[in-house]
């Protein structure tokens, strides 16, 4: 009857995950920095797989994106068997910044079981003020073994560091707040922006032990990542309302308002996808610039590049993806589906799987919170971003659904750019990390208005000839 129960996982483990398996059952707590394909979901449950067998738990918490529970669930299936499953909950990191009733129950399992608490993609906890984070936080304190994952410790500085290790045990960076923290380590200029950080080797002293981190190109042979960027130039009259809105909101900037910032960015970046923008006590209208979609240079291109294949489009707005579904539709007769927001849990899953077995449906539209985390889409080779965002985390998730184990081809992923405009510092600002504000403030030197404007003197002949020379280039050349 005290016999322990001998577990297995359906498949075997790679030899580096084996190393992290070995590492981290010596210790309670620990991460798993594994970037996304590497398996870092198998390396976890033989992690727990170890503890139930010892009867060391008898519950698991496993917390990850809302709009990755489904897949969650079913790469959990591929690699165990009901009976394991059985002992694991699964619950999304969103719904503990509102849900009362989610919060209590899992707070009386961690009560009433010995629990191995998960957090599965811990950056989405990196705010230690969040309501999601402080809840995160309590539950974590009744459990002894713990274990956060992600692809990557940082998406922005080392300040992402705090939220993360502090879910598992505050002795670990030795400090019990923030500001202690910070105090120590963060550097902030007069606007309360970190600028430098501090101390980093004491960091990653600290976090060692409890450590284990992996890159793809260090354990997988995949196909070549190719990146480039597309550039489209604005209609006329677009390049002067784009201007008229810069005016108008770095009149009314004040940096010690963030809020103050980001109106700036969205409007600039609102414009260039396609947007007129008025602003009306502190908000932003905005109404479509063009009547007909097609007149916008933004979708022209997008016609103009895709190709008779599974491709996945990442928009950064809602209407921008029913926009581009409706288009694209009535151009080429049912080929796209949809995935984002507007549509519950259950039909964003049905879309994926056409897209997936639906030889017709070539195209999805969608975007990066929806399909960004915990899905597998490696049958698909090339993904557009019709549209960039500033969050790093979040872009290199969606490269990541495609550039994992099991993609056999060649990847390519392609950014469409508005020339002369915010589009260009967004994307450098994504993968140099730069301030961003500082970058769109280089755009709006006289050097750069001055070139504008000659091009926009020149006729059409002479407009194409110039776009063409530099319409498409490699992302590493332009970094």
């Amino acid at each position: 009857k005290n016999a322990r129960k001998i577990m297995y996982l359906k498949n075997q483990l790679y030899p580096y995950q084996k190393q992290a398996v070995e590492k981290l059952k010596k210790v309670k707590v620990g991460a798993l920095f594994m970037e996304q394909g590497t398996g870092k979901t198998i390396t976890a449950l033989e992690l727990i797989r170890l503890r139930l067998e010892r009867k060391k738990v008898n519950k698991v918490i496993w917390l990850c994106p809302c709009s990755a529970k489904s897949n969650t669930k079913e790469e959990l299936r591929k690699h165990i068997d009901l009976e394991f499953l059985s002992y694991i909950v699964i619950c999304g990191i969103e719904t503990l910044s509102n849900s009362t009733q989610t919060l209590f129950y899992l707070n009386d399992i961690t009560k009433k079981y010995n629990c191995f608490f998960v957090v599965d993609e811990s950056l989405l906890c990196k705010n230690i003020s969040a309501r999601r984070t402080i809840n995160i936080i309590r539950l974590s304190l009744n459990c002894k073994y713990k274990l956060i994952l992600n692809g990557t410790p940082i998406s922005k500085n080392e300040a992402d560091l705090f939220s993360q290790f502090y879910i598992l045990d505050w002795r670990i960076l030795g400090y019990r707040g923030y500001y202690e923290f910070a105090a120590n380590h963060l550097e902030f200029d007069l606007y309360g922006n970190i600028h430098n950080c501090l101390n980093i080797d004491y960091l990653v002293k600290r976090i060692q032990p409890y450590t284990y981190q992996i890159k793809k190109d260090e354990v997988l042979h995949l196909p070549k990542k190719r990146q480039y960027i597309l550039y489209f130039l604005l209609k006329k009259e677009q390049y002067e309302h784009y201007y008229e809105v810069a005016n108008h909101f770095l009149m009314s900037l004040n940096e010690l308002r963030p809020e103050s910032i980001y109106r700036l960015l969205i409007a600039l970046q609102d414009v260039t996808s396609g947007y007129y923008v008025t602003e009306e006590k502190d908000h932003i209208i905005r109404k479509p610039f063009f009547i007909n979609p097609l007149h916008n240079p933004r979708i022209k291109l997008l016609l103009d590049i895709l190709e008779n294949k599974k491709t996945i489009i990442y928009c950064k707005y809602k209407d921008e993806v029913q926009q581009i579904y409706d288009v694209l539709n009535a151009k080429y007769q049912n080929c796209a589906v949809k995935c984002d927001g507007s549509l519950s849990s259950k039909k964003r899953e049905e879309s994926l799987a056409k897209f997936a077995s639906d030889r017709s449906i070539n195209y999805m539209i969608t975007n990066k919170y929806c399909t960004a985390f915990g899905h597998n889409l490696q049958f698909c080779s090339n993904v557009i971003y019709y549209n960039n965002d500033y969050n790093y985390s979040t872009k290199l998730q969606s490269e990541d659904r495609i550039y994992r184990i099991g993609q056999k081809k060649e990847t390519e992923f392609i950014n469409i750019c508005a020339d002369y405009s915010i589009d260009k510092q967004i994307i450098k600002s994504l993968y140099k990390k730069q301030n961003l504000l500082d970058l769109f403030r280089s755009t709006l030197d006289n050097n750069q208005k001055s070139s504008l404007l000659q091009y926009l003197q020149l006729d059409d002949i002479s407009k194409q000839k110039a776009l063409t020379l530099h319409q498409c280039s490699d992302l590493e050349e332009i970094l």
